[in-house]
This record gives C-alpha cells, sequence and structure tokens, in this order.
C-alpha cells in the first residue's frame, strides 16, 4: 500500500526500533500529526490476557484530566423524576420506549448511552445493535445508575471506556494533538494506571506486552511501557 508523502515525512521522525519514554512520545505524536484537522491520539495496549476467558476480561472506566477534546453526545434512557435531572445535568437526549423505537429505526444520533438501572428491562431489546457498537449501558462503566448527574458529568468532563479486544488490545482516545504536551502526558498516564489497577488475578506473565501511540493519520511510536 502506498503511503502519502506527509506519513511519510512522519515516518522520518520515528526511530522503529526504539521504545521511546511517554514524555519523548507525546511530543513527537505531536510532531507527526500533520493531517488538516485536529487529529485524535490514540494509545494502543497490547496486554498479557486471554479475552476468552471470563476472568480476563480487562474493562472500566476512567475520567481523563483534561477530557478528550470530543464534544459527546449522550443519551439516557429514563423516566419521570430520573429524565428531568438527566435533562438537568445537560443529556442530550432523554427518553425510553420512544428512544428504543427511534434506535431500532436505525438512529445514532449519539456517542454514549446511560440508563438507569429499571429500564435495563427495555433497554436489552437493543442489545444486538448496541453490542456491537460498544454502546450498550454497562454498571462496570458507571453508565448504569440511579446517579444520572454524576453519569452526564463524569462523560462530559472527559470520562472514556477502555476494553480489551478479541486480539487482546485495548484502543483508548487520549485526547487531541492540539493538546499541549503536558496534558497528553496527564491523560496518558492516568489512562495507563487504570489498565494497570484494573490487571485481572488471573492473568500470568508480563501484563503491558506493548503499547504504542499515534495520532489519526500518523504513524505508530513504540512505548517503553515499563515508565508507567
Amino acid at each position: 500500500m502506498k503511503k502519502g508523502k506527509k506519513y511519510s515525512d512522519s515516518l522520518k521522525l520515528i526511530d522503529r526500533t526504539k521504545l521511546y519514554d511517554p514524555e519523548e512520545a507525546v511530543a513527537l505524536v505531536k510532531q507527526t500529526a500533520k493531517a488538516k484537522f485536529d487529529e485524535t491520539v490514540e494509545i494502543s495496549v497490547r496486554l498479557g490476557v486471554d479475552p476468552r476467558h471470563a476472568d480476563q476480561q480487562v474493562r472500566g472506566a476512567v475520567v481523563l484530566p483534561h477530557g478528550t477534546g470530543k464534544t459527546v453526545r449522550v443519551l439516557v434512557f429514563a423516566k419521570g423524576d430520573k429524565a428531568n435531572e438527566a435533562l438537568a445535568a445537560g443529556a442530550d437526549f432523554v427518553g425510553a420506549e420512544d428512544m428504543v423505537a427511534k434506535i431500532q429505526g436505525g438512529w445514532f444520533g449519539f456517542d454514549v448511552c446511560v440508563a438507569t438501572p429499571d429500564m435495563m428491562g427495555l433497554v436489552g431489546r437493543l442489545g444486538r445493535v448496541l453490542g456491537p457498537k460498544g454502546l450498550m449501558p454497562n454498571p462496570k462503566s458507571g453508565t448504569v445508575s440511579m446517579d444520572v448527574t454524576r453519569a452526564i458529568n463524569d462523560i462530559k468532563a472527559g470520562k472514556v471506556e477502555y476494553r480489551v479486544d478479541k486480539t487482546a488490545i485495548i484502543h483508548c482516545p487520549v485526547g487531541k494533538a492540539s493538546f499541549d504536551e503536558v496534558k497528553l502526558q496527564e491523560n496518558l498516564r492516568t489512562l495507563m494506571e487504570a489498565i494497570l489497577k484494573a490487571k485481572p488475578a488471573a492473568a500470568k506473565g508480563t501484563y503491558i506486552r506493548s503499547a504504542v501511540l499515534s495520532s489519526t493519520m500518523g504513524p505508530g511510536i513504540k512505548l517503553n511501557s515499563l515508565k508507567f
């Protein structure tokens, strides 16, 4: 596959044999983000777990201190007082059966879905469409909660969900290329600390096998994961 000139120029800045300290990697990822839009900075972490086993699943959520730089649209499934509370807290969409019907009709104009526990029977009907997109509310990530105000505030403040995929890799955003280096470093460290704390007891051997930082259109920069 032919690479573009900007990508090739960015590649020249990186030593492919080197494991970079987080501070160096963040400085480099900003240099290699050459697209005309504000690229997302993402980390991919390969873990020493077997995701086929339930006791080796790694999943959770963490609020990045400086947010993701993205405006997040929040849908809340709630009724009565909780629906009013969600609207007051800044939810973009609030509903119940009406929202289920809308999603079943093919609407996905939201980024995160929150539900009160009593609504999960209703939301469960959407498992087949929300599940594959990673949009199903989940107690582990704080998106099934009676405290809808806190759930919405956390999401709007920059809460990200991390989840190991079937290839044992976690992909997660840590900010935008326009962020200054200190903000990106702090977001990266916060996320990595959360992933380390989430290590399953059943995981054997090296937990963090490798970690790569990149921007949307830029090349990968290998991290020295021991620095976390």
